[in-house]
């Protein structure tokens, strides 16, 4: 019998708490020295499957990203969090969401997946488009923002943060689902757990074995920082306040 499978995405991003800078010729961020992590809503989607799987509603956790060989660290994190395995496929220029759909329907389809689990976005590009995408492409049922997931046989029932408050739909399995804050809480891992994962198994396969073509549709000419805000006014009183709007033409 083939294992059931729950596949999560993950993606090396800058971390969330580092001040992002822009190098001084515009081509990116400054990564250099910087401290790298795991996109926070692809931890909650880690921190999701493992769950998940332990209640039995499938055999193994595999965690899958797409990046240079260096984000075996971030993947031995994943592992060290409880993953059963892991799997890189080397790239090293920054994949497109459509690739990363591409990669993670050709791994889905290796083997006995039940569900994909996946951030609902990266925090350095925000594109919110590879659960989407990854869905159109495999033919399958999708719930994105998810802030609870309740699997229950062949389908599950997810709870969606909207505009309007939240909306619960049932999809049935295998599907996509893309994870929002809310949805848990991840685990805190340590270093020695971190050191005993070294032992699980990573797979590091190269993007051209799966036959993908990951050349980029969109041209990014240059980055720049937003522009300083000036500082603030300290008003005595509402009168001030006030005049204040009324000279810079507020009212």
């Amino acid at each position: 019998m083939s294992m059931r499978t729950i596949l999560v995405g993950m993606r090396r991003v800058v971390d969330f708490n580092v001040r992002i800078r822009v190098n001084a010729d515009g081509s990116g961020v400054v990564t250099d020295g910087v401290k790298l992590g795991i996109n926070p809503f692809d931890e909650i989607a880690i921190e999701e499957a493992l769950r998940l799987r332990d209640a039995g509603h499938a055999d193994e956790v595999a965690v899958v990203s797409v990046g240079p060989d260096d984000v075996q660290q971030q993947l031995r994190t994943a592992l060290a969090m409880g993953a059963d395995r892991a799997i890189l496929v080397r790239h090293d220029a920054a994949p497109e969401p459509l690739a990363v759909a591409r990669v993670l329907l050709a791994i889905a389809m290796r083997g006995d997946v039940r569900l994909v689990l996946l951030g609902k976005q990266n925090i350095d590009e925000d594109n919110g488009q590879t659960g989407q995408m990854l869905a159109a492409l495999w033919d399958r049922p999708q719930a994105t923002f998810a802030s609870r997931i309740v699997v229950d046989g062949d389908s599950a029932r997810v709870t969606r943060e909207v505009d309007a408050g939240l909306e619960i739909i049932e999809v049935d399995l295998p599907a996509v689902i893309t994870t929002d804050l809310r949805l848990n809480e991840p685990r805190f891992v340590k270093l020695p757990v971190i050191m005993k994962a070294k032992r699980k198994p990573l797979e590091i396969l190269e993007l051209a074995a799966l036959d993908i073509d990951a050349t980029p549709r969109f041209m990014v000419r240059s980055y720049e920082a937003p522009p300083s805000r000036a500082r603030g006014v300290m008003v005595r009183d509402v009168e001030e306040l006030v005049s204040v709007l009324r000279q810079r033409g507020a009212l």
